[in-house]
C-alpha cells in the first residue's frame, strides 16, 4: 500500500475530525492504532465534542475551582466525580 493511501498519513486535524463522531470509548481505543491516531484522539476537537454543551456554565458553577489540562482531562473528571454546583445545594452528576 503506498504511504499516502494510508490513513495514518492524514493530517492530524481530519483524523480528530472523524474520531470526533466515535464514541469516547472508540476514541480511546484508537490511541492503539498509531502515533497519529494516539494524537489526533487527544486533541481538544475530539473531547469538546463529547463534553456537554453548556461545560463551561456547569464549570463556573463549581463550589471548587475545576482544574484541567485539556478537554480529555476535563471529561475524565465530570465523568468519574460528581461535582457540587449551586453553592453547594445541587450536584452535577
Amino acid at each position: 500500500m503506498a504511504a499516502g493511501t494510508r490513513v495514518e498519513s492524514l493530517p492530524e486535524e481530519c483524523l480528530s475530525h472523524v474520531l470526533a463522531f466515535a464514541s469516547p470509548t472508540d476514541a480511546c481505543r484508537s490511541s492503539a492504532v498509531s502515533s497519529a491516531f494516539r494524537d489526533a484522539a487527544d486533541s481538544d476537537l475530539v473531547w469538546e465534542n463529547f463534553l456537554p454543551s453548556d461545560y463551561r456554565e456547569i464549570v463556573s458553577r463549581s463550589v471548587s475551582p475545576v482544574e484541567f489540562s485539556s478537554k480529555k482531562d476535563l471529561f475524565r473528571r465530570l465523568s468519574s466525580t460528581p461535582l457540587l454546583i449551586d453553592e453547594g445545594k445541587k450536584v452535577q452528576a
